[in-house]
């Protein structure tokens, strides 16, 4: 089944491109099923890349999902244009009378904040305790996986020596879980931070659960035991080359960074990356829209 989209989303090509099923409002409006609803807070800065990435996972499923973005009111983004935002985006204020099935929270280039001090941190909060009630289950990438463990469990994230960038191994806790049902016993993931979670925190609160963990980058993919929350603290999502981008990124500004780790083939940053976490990351969106939100969420919302 389809994802349904704006027809004049500029993702629409490309994901029709890489022969990804799509459909477009009208012709989703004339089928008699009931899809699933996810809206995005998309918070990082080149949102058109994270759009792509995201859509192109969501649509590998037999369901049928309508996708909305959200943006914050409260901040002004400097990386897309206002057009494409006023078009495509709606806002918190708008859609906070509406369910929805699914809620996909992503990274923020902000880890060097304290929670509080982030300018749209009140209205991200207000939108996280609106989901308890207006959302069957959550998803939280990167610092949307930290922001979530902070205000739902009050647990703080912390400042890392240096980067953690590049794609690390890591092995499950249990693999009986939905969520990772199909994994491998160890599988590769990106990363991309400045700051990691207390793995002693998170083992000690009896309302989570700890499915993953690498020995070089951490703690990886938790979920709420009552499982409304799902936190992801790397980036599955991310395409083969998008390490390397931030790389040049960071080296362009002047900034002492070392290579991504077990990335570039013979850590040589000019020769092409490859995606070795594919598989696992359509297993991870396809488990968490099947058990988490298509089997659990409401034909009809009350």
């Amino acid at each position: 089944m389809p994802i349904n989209i704006p027809k004049q989303l500029p993702a629409a090509e490309l994901l029709k491109e890489e022969k990804i099923f799509i459909m477009d409002e009208d012709r989703a409006f004339a089928q008699d099923i009931r899809p699933l609803n996810i809206i995005i807070l998309n918070l990082m800065p080149e949102k058109e890349k994270t759009e792509l990435q995201l859509l192109r996972l969501l649509g590998n499923t037999p369901l049928q999902v309508n996708v909305t973005f959200m943006k914050t009111a409260t901040h002004e983004s400097k990386n897309v244009s206002k057009t494409h935002l006023d078009t495509f985006y709606t806002t918190f204020e708008q859609i906070k009378h509406r369910k929805y099935d699914g809620l996909i929270i992503t990274g923020a280039p902000i880890e060097h904040l304290e929670f509080e001090r982030v300018n749209y941190w009140n209205e991200i909060t207000e939108i996280m305790d609106w989901s308890k009630t207006n959302v069957t289950s959550v998803l939280h990438i990167c610092w949307g996986a930290q922001a979530a463990l902070y205000h739902h469990y009050g647990i703080d994230k912390f400042e890392l020596p240096k980067k953690c960038s590049g794609v690390f191994s890591h092995r499950l806790s249990d693999p009986t879980v939905q969520l990772v049902r199909g994994f491998n016993d160890q599988f590769y993931v990106p990363h991309s931070r400045y700051t990691s979670v207390s793995f002693e925190e998170i083992k000690a609160d009896p309302r989570l659960k700890l499915l993953s963990i690498s020995d070089d980058a951490g703690v990886f993919l938790i979920i709420s035991n009552d499982e409304k929350h799902i936190m992801i603290t790397g980036h599955l999502e991310y395409d083969a080359t998008t390490l390397a981008e931030e790389y040049v990124r960071d080296v362009n500004k002047g900034i002492e960074i070392d290579l991504p780790v077990n990335y570039f083939p013979q850590n040589d940053p000019t020769q092409q990356p490859s995606n070795s976490w594919r598989s696992h990351t359509h297993l991870l969106f396809s488990n968490w829209l099947n058990y988490y939100v298509y089997q659990a969420t409401p034909y009809e919302w009350e």
